[in-house]
């Protein structure tokens, strides 16, 4: 049975689809099922931010076909792990937590990164350098959320 790895921001189409596309690309061929989601409707079946696909697509990631979806219940009863990239997604998972296993199972992405940053910044109203650090940031803390869960 794989496990489920649940990747999440604000709306679904910047930080949780990279997280989402860089997780699949460095976990492949390991037993990982991921999904990303985000803490609002906003952007609800919507493609990544076309920031978020060619920075990906830069790294030999396609994340192209990818659509936004709202966290729910059901998702913090059926993931095992849900990573969140800042304190905001952390308040609003936990909103929806019926107990404190549930909680257990969130936390923020960069809690495993060995990297200063102490959340995942949102690139939406910036330009292709803040996608560009974006991913960096999550490739690193991918890599190493995966050596501490392998």
């Amino acid at each position: 049975m794989p496990t489920k790895v649940l990747m999440v921001c604000l709306g679904n189409i910047c930080r949780s689809p990279l997280a989402e596309g860089v997780f699949r690309h460095l976990s492949k061929g390991q037993d990982f099922e991921v999904d990303s989601a985000g803490t609002a409707n906003y952007h609800t079946g919507a493609a990544p931010d076309s920031r978020s696909i060619a920075i990906a697509a830069k790294n030999g990631i396609d994340i192209s076909n990818q659509k936004a979806r709202q966290l729910t219940a059901n998702d913090i009863a059926t993931f095992d792990h849900i990573l969140v990239m800042d304190e905001q997604n952390l308040q609003n998972a936990y909103a929806l937590c019926t107990s404190a296993e549930q909680r257990a199972k969130i936390a923020l992405l960069t809690s495993a990164s060995g990297h200063e940053a102490t959340h995942v910044p949102d690139p939406y109203y910036g330009d292709e350098k803040g996608f560009d650090f974006v991913f960096n940031l999550v490739h690193d803390c991918c890599k190493n959320w995966l050596k501490k869960h392998t």
